[in-house]
C-alpha cells in the first residue's frame, strides 16, 4: 500500500483516483501531478514502483495539503471571526457563509429543525 503525505492510498484503485483521498487534492491536481511525474494515470496504486512513488511524494511535497493546509483553513475562518467580518459571524452562528437564503433550507449549516410550540394559529 503507498502512503503518500501520510495517507495510505487504496491499493486497488488507479492512481489517480487514489490521490484524490489525500485532503487538497482534486481530480485535476492529481492529473497535474501525475503529469509532472511521468506516471501513468491508468496504473493502478498496487502496480506502482517505488522510483515513481517518489517521484509522486517529490510532487505533492510542493503542494499544501493535509494537516497544513487544514490548519490554514481554520485560521482563515478564525481569523475572520475574530476581526468580526460579516463572513465571521456566520461562521460564528453556524448559518450558511456565501449568501444562501435561510428562510426554508438550510438545514445543513442550521442543524435538525426544532419545533416551535403554538407556532400555527
Amino acid at each position: 500500500m503507498a502512503r503518500i503525505a501520510g495517507v495510505d492510498l487504496p491499493r486497488d484503485k488507479r492512481i489517480v483516483i487514489g490521490l484524490t483521498y489525500i485532503f487538497g487534492i482534486g481530480d485535476s491536481t492529481a492529473k497535474k501531478i501525475l503529469e509532472n511525474a511521468g506516471v501513468s494515470e491508468d496504473i493502478r496504486v498496487r502496480d506502482l514502483t517505488p522510483d515513481q512513488e517518489e517521484k509522486i511524494r517529490a510532487q505533492v511535497d510542493q503542494i499544501q495539503v493535509e494537516g497544513d493546509l487544514r490548519r490554514e483553513v481554520s485560521m482563515n475562518i478564525k481569523r475572520l471571526q475574530e476581526i468580526g467580518s460579516y463572513r465571521g459571524m456566520r461562521h460564528r452562528r453556524g448559518l450558511p457563509v456565501r449568501g444562501q437564503h435561510t428562510k426554508n433550507n438550510a438545514r445543513t449549516r442550521k442543524g435538525k429543525a426544532v419545533a416551535i410550540a403554538n407556532k400555527k394559529k
